[in-house]
């Protein structure tokens, strides 16, 4: 009886374990969940605190290269002598002034001079070198040449008007001096006898013309009134 018993205690018992065992293993699953599910909710807000909070890159602005370092093939560095004057947009610039004076030449004439007077150097470099492309043989000083040939033409047209002015004036002032001269010359002009006659006879018809002779009408008793 005593075995019958205890086995039925240990059967009993085991029941009662493997009842609970479940029990346990459910609670143990929803509360491991629920730690899941918080500790997921709280990463994504983190995650979107961290992107709220996150900074832009700064853009950063490309500068491209100034003609001339584009054409030589050299970094541009940020205080380049050459970049204010040779923009990359006109590239052709400098390409007629590196093929005529050189690109050292260029730099070191710019170096020595004041920054105030650099951008009038330019202008006269890459002039002379058009005209030294245009006419190898004198360059600047064939337009130089042509240019003193123009003014010195001008100049003898302006002194041959002149000229002509001045002849013209002494023609007038000499004509001016005979007509003085013969004006004082000349007695003045007086009317003779026989003319004096002729105008007499003249205005004599027409002295006493008169158109209504028989007109003897007292002007008085016109003007006086109707009612009197």
């Amino acid at each position: 009886m005593e075995c019958i018993t205890a086995a039925t205690t240990t059967a009993s018992l085991q029941s009662n374990m493997s009842v609970t065992k479940p029990l346990y293993s459910t609670t143990c699953s929803s509360s491991q969940k629920n730690l899941n599910n918080s500790s997921s909710s709280s990463s994504l807000d983190n995650n979107n605190n961290n992107n709220n909070n996150v900074v832009p890159p700064a853009t950063v602005a490309i500068m491209s290269p100034c003609a001339a370092c584009k054409i030589l093939r050299r970094r541009c560095v940020e205080k380049c002598v050459l970049a204010p004057y040779f923009p990359p947009t006109d590239p052709v610039k400098f390409t007629i002034a590196h093929r005529v004076f050189g690109a050292s030449n260029i730099i070191k004439l710019l170096q020595e001079l004041p920054e105030s007077q650099r951008a009038d150097a330019v202008s006269s470099m890459v002039y002379e070198a058009n005209a030294r492309v245009r006419d190898p043989v004198y360059g600047c000083a064939g337009a130089i040449c042509h240019l003193q040939k123009q003014v010195s033409d001008l100049q003898a047209e302006l002194a041959k008007a002149q000229a002509e002015i001045v002849n013209m004036q002494c023609q007038q002032a000499n004509l001016l001096t005979l007509i003085c001269m013969d004006m004082s010359s000349q007695p003045p002009y007086t009317i003779n006898q026989d003319q004096q006659s002729m105008i007499t006879d003249i205005q004599q018809p027409y002295e006493n013309l008169n158109f209504f002779p028989d007109l003897d009408v007292n002007l008085s008793s016109i003007m006086e009134p109707l009612w009197t």
